[in-house]
C-alpha cells in the first residue's frame, strides 16, 4: 500500500539503505490543507494527528478527522469576518491547539499565514503589521500580546480585523463562539503551488526583521525534514519543542510530520522545566525528539536514568552549537546518537545527518539532496577541502522546493541573496575529506585577528562545555595591533560567581581544547545576552556596544 507522501516524491536507495536519489513531484494545485490533512482524514479518520497537553494536567487528543473538521469550521468562520485568499494574517497563538485549526484553515482559504511570537511588544507589532500589510490578527488571551496589538492599532491602517482566542475581549471578534457556530462543510478553494502560503519575520540579528515569503511548495519540502532527518515513525509520536511563532515549529510540529502521517506531541508550557519534558517523554512514549543543544544540556542536569525513555528511537538538534560533551552524555544516558542539522528561515533543512549516517560530533552533516549545496569563496569559486567559504544553494535551474520566493516587498534584498545563480545564505562553513560540513559562523560575525579568520561558533562550542557557562556569545573587539580581539560574553549558571580567577580558568579551558589563537582574550560576565524576540543572540548588539565604548 502506498503511503500518502509517496505521491509527491521519487526516491531511490542504495543497497546499504542510504539515499541515492530524492526529488519532489508536486502537483500544480498542491495545498497542504486539502491534499494532506483532508486526504488522511478521508482514508484514516481516526489516525492520531496530535496529542496536546499542558502543565495543569489538561490533555486532548486530535485525530486527522478532528483537524479536518475544525479547520473547515475555522475557514468558514474566517471567511464570514472578511478573511480570504491573498490576505496576510498575523497569528500569535503560542502552543494553543487552536494554532493548528487556524493554520490549516488559512491554507485552505489561500490566505497567508504569518506566525509570530507572543513576546512581541507594541513597537514590534506595529512594525510587523505595517511592513507586511497585515489585514487580520489572530491572538491568544493566554499572554498580554493583545494589549500590545491594541496599543499599536491606531498606527496600523491595514489592520481591519482582530480575533481573540480562548475568551472574549471588547473590540475583538470571538474565535471560540464563531468557530463553534460555523459549518463543517467547506468547498475547496483553488490555489496554485507557487502562490504565497506562509511568511516569517526573520530573527533580525541586525536591523529590522526581513519578511521571508514561501509558497505552498514549502510545506511539501518539509517531507525531507521529517522523513530523513527527524526519522519520524508513522506509527510513533514526534516531539519538537518550539513555540508556534518560530519557524522551527512548522519544521517539527506540522508539515513534514503530518506528510508522514505521524502524530505530534504539543506541550503547551510557558517556562521550560527539564523534569516536565522528561516526564512527557516517558508518559506519552515519544519515539522521535528534537530540541536545541542547550535544552539537551538542561535535560542532562536531571537524573535522566530515573525516567523510562525506552520508547525513544531517534533524536535530532539544530539552531546552535552542539557541544561534544553533551552529544556524548546524551548517548551515554539514553543510548541514542543526536543527529545535527542546519537550515534557515529561508530554507528547509539544507545540511544534516540523515538516518543511516554516522555523525561526527560538532558537524552539521552533509548537504540534503533536496538542494545543490556548495561552499563558495569571496571570488565566487568553489572552496577546496578544509577551506572556509559561504554556504550557497544553486538556483541556476530554478527555485528548489523549500527555498524562499522572496523577501516580501524588498526587491533589493531579494536580488542580493539570489545572485549569480546561487542563493547566498550568509553562513560560513568548511568541508572535511568525507564531505561533512563544519559550521564557522555568519559572514558578519567572522572575527579577523592577527591574520586569522575565526568563527564564533567553534569557540562557543568549547565554552559551552565548561560547567560554569550557561550561555555565551563570542564577538570581535577592535584592536590596533591585531585588528580584532576575541571576546566572550558569558552568562553563568547559578552557583558560580564572576571573578578574574574564573575568567582565567575559562581562557585556559579554551586554549586546551582548540587552537590557542582562538581563545577569548577578553571575558565579560553578564546577567543576560541581547536577543531577538525569537530568542537568537544578537552579536551585533554586543559589537555595537563595544564600539560605542571604544
Amino acid at each position: 500500500m502506498m503511503n500518502l507522501h509517496q505521491k509527491y516524491v521519487e526516491e531511490r536507495y542504495r543497497k546499504d539503505g542510504s539515499l541515492e536519489h530524492y526529488s519532489l513531484t508536486p502537483t500544480d494545485n498542491f495545498n497542504f490543507g486539502y491534499d494532506v490533512v483532508d486526504a488522511i482524514a478521508e482514508n484514516e479518520p481516526d489516525r492520531t494527528a496530535m496529542i496536546w497537553c499542558d502543565p495543569t494536567g489538561l490533555e486532548k487528543t486530535f485525530s486527522f478527522s478532528d483537524i479536518s473538521r475544525m479547520s473547515n469550521k475555522t475557514a468558514n468562520y474566517f471567511r464570514s469576518i472578511g478573511i480570504g485568499k491573498g490576505d496576510f494574517v498575523l497569528v500569535i497563538l503560542k502552543r494553543n491547539y487552536e494554532f493548528w485549526y487556524t493554520a490549516v484553515a488559512l491554507h485552505k482559504l489561500g490566505a497567508v499565514l504569518v506566525p509570530a511570537t507572543f513576546m512581541l511588544k507594541s513597537h514590534d507589532v506595529e512594525y510587523r503589521i505595517n511592513a507586511g500589510k497585515i489585514k487580520a490578527v489572530i491572538a491568544t488571551t493566554s499572554c498580554d500580546v493583545a494589549d500590545a496589538i491594541e496599543e499599536a492599532e491606531p498606527l496600523c491602517p491595514t489592520l481591519t480585523t482582530k480575533v481573540i482566542v480562548r475568551g472574549e475581549r471588547e473590540g475583538w471578534e470571538c474565535f471560540d463562539r464563531g468557530v463553534e457556530a460555523a459549518s463543517e462543510e467547506f468547498e475547496r478553494v483553488e490555489t496554485n503551488i507557487r502562490e504565497p502560503m506562509i511568511m516569517f519575520f526573520s530573527s533580525g540579528t541586525s536591523g529590522y526583521p526581513k519578511m521571508v515569503l514561501h509558497d505552498h511548495g514549502y510545506a511539501l519540502a518539509h517531507l525531507f525534514t521529517a522523513k530523513h532527518w527527524h526519522n519520524v515513525n508513522p506509527d510513533g509520536l514526534h516531539f519538537t519543542i518550539a513555540d508556534t511563532g518560530w519557524g522551527k515549529a512548522v519544521w517539527g510540529k506540522f508539515y513534514g510530520q503530518w506528510l508522514m502521517e505521524a502524530a505530534i506531541l504539543t506541550y503547551d508550557f510557558d517556562k521550560f522545566q527539564p523534569k516536565e519534558i522528561l516526564s512527557c517523554l516517558e508518559k506519552y512514549k515519544v519515539t522521535t525528539f528534537c530540541v536545541p543543544p542547550t535544552m539537551y544540556r538542561m535535560l542532562l542536569h536531571e537524573d535522566v536514568s530515573s525516567y523510562d525513555l525506552s520508547s525513544l528511537e531517534y533524536c535530532t538538534t539544530a539552531g546552535e552549537a552542539m557541544p561534544p560533551e553533551v552529544f556524548k552524555a546524551w548517548k551515554k544516558a539514553t543510548g541514542i546518537t543526536i543527529m545535527e542539522g542546519f537550515g534557515q528561515t529561508e530554507t528547509t533543512v539544507a545540511i544534516c545527518n540523515t538516518r543511516g549516517m554516522t555523525p561526527k560530533p560538532g558537524s552539521l552533516g552533509r548537504p540534503s539532496p533536496q538542494y545543490r549545496v556548495t561552499l563558495m569563496d569571496a571570488d565566487g569559486d568553489p572552496c577546496p577541502v578544509g577551506v572556509t567559504g559561504e554556504i550557497v544553494i544553486c538556483v541556476k535551474y530554478g527555485k528548489p522546493e523549500g527555498l524562499l520566493n522572496c523577501y516580501y516587498l524588498n526587491e533589493e534584498k531579494t536580488k542580493d541573496v539570489l545572485r549569480g545563480g546561487w542563493y547566498h545564505t550568509g553562513d560560513t562553513a568548511w568541508m572535511d575529506e568525507d564531505g561533512y560540513y563544519w559550521y564557522v559562523g555568519r559572514n558578519d560575525d567572522i572575527i579577523k585577528s592577527s591574520g586569522y579568520r575565526i568563527g564564533p561558533f567553534e569557540i562557543e562550542s568549547v565554552l559551552m562545555e565548561h560547567p560554569a557557562v550557561a550561555e555565551c556569545a563570542v564577538t570581535g573587539v577592535p584592536d590596533e595591533l591585531r585588528g580584532q580581539l576575541v571576546k566572550a560574553s558569558i552568562v553563568l549558571f547559578p552557583g558560580y560567581e564572576a571573578s578574574d580567577d574564573l575568567a582565567r580558568e575559562i581562557q585556559s579551558y579554551v586554549k586546551r581544547r582548540t587552537a590557542p589563537y582562538k581563545y577569548p582574550r577578553i571575558v565579560s560576565f553578564v546577567k543576560e545576552l541581547p536577543k531577538t524576540v525569537n530568542g537568537k543572540i544578537r552579536r551585533v548588539a554586543i559589537r555595537e556596544n563595544d564600539h560605542d565604548k571604544a
